[in-house]
């Protein structure tokens, strides 16, 4: 195989979940340059509506989908409208997650204080908003024994970070249920079937502004520069840095890979901070 039909996802039909925020944005992006069809998911018409606008302005094809991923019914009814429009489904990527300043300790909220609702709502849609879309996408692969997940996890998963714990806890869970699901279906539904999840190390995104940059200097906080002199490449991630990962991860290149968690994230993991 030549090293551009390792890499060739043309005709195949992504849908990315959260695929108007920052990283997801991007993931939409990549994977229309490199041919795939992609069904844009967020809860929001708007902001998907610009993605899908700037893919079809570089020449691919792009269907918004305003979808809740923790609403079933409306996953199903959202799959139906993209396999009729696009084609069936053959890549997700679960890029919808995040976390909360409800489900985060700091100055003014001790771990005694953290608000059990919120606790419950970063863990939902990081959790459950990642299996649910799993469920009702994973249905026509199974049916067609032929397809690859992604799912997004985070360097808090492994080594768990300070203030967030609601967002590390359900990270770990993300982790354990990719590793779960990639046994899971190759055995059941066949060995065509792939589940890797994708780890991130720092990137500036709606979710974590708050706690990495000050709003009023716009500089970091000294979190934020922690995380940059733990880092060995010394930045933050560009949402770019995840193309080619993502690329290897829905694409024959990857072809013997389930599984595995693919940390992107300028060595931050490999660090011991000595």
């Amino acid at each position: 195989m030549t090293p551009a039909a390792l890499f060739d996802i043309r005709g195949e039909v992504a849908v990315v979940t959260g695929g108007s925020g920052v990283l997801g944005s991007t993931f939409c992006r990549t994977l229309a340059a490199a041919g795939a069809f992609v069904a844009v998911m967020g809860r929001r018409r708007e902001p998907c509506e610009r993605v899908a606008a700037s893919i079809r302005a570089d020449g691919g094809e792009a269907l918004v989908v305003p979808c809740d991923v923790l609403d079933a019914e409306a996953l199903d009814a959202a799959a139906r409208h993209i396999e009729a429009t696009l084609g069936p489904v053959t890549i997700l990527v679960n890029g919808a997650g995040g976390n909360h300043p409800k489900a985060t300790t700091g100055p003014d909220r001790s771990l005694f204080e953290l608000d059990p609702a919120g606790f419950g709502e970063v863990f939902d849609l990081n959790v459950q908003g990642t299996l649910r879309p799993c469920q009702t996408f994973g249905r026509g692969m199974a049916a067609r024994g032929r397809g690859s997940i992604v799912n997004i996890t985070s360097m808090s998963a492994e080594r768990p970070l300070t203030r967030v714990a609601a967002y590390g806890a359900a990270k770990a869970a993300v982790v354990n249920l990719t590793r779960w699901l990639a046994v899971h279906m190759a055995q059941m539904y066949g060995p065509d079937i792939r589940v890797n999840a994708l780890a991130p190390g720092f990137f500036l995104t709606d979710q974590n502004r708050f706690l990495l940059t000050d709003p009023a200097t716009k500089t970091f906080t000294e979190r934020g520069r922690a995380i940059v002199s733990h880092t060995p490449m010394g930045r933050m991630g560009a949402p770019t840095d995840l193309s080619g990962a993502l690329l290897f991860l829905v694409s024959p290149a990857s072809a013997f890979v389930t599984g595995v968690v693919l940390p992107v994230d300028g060595g931050f993991s490999a660090q011991s901070g000595v």
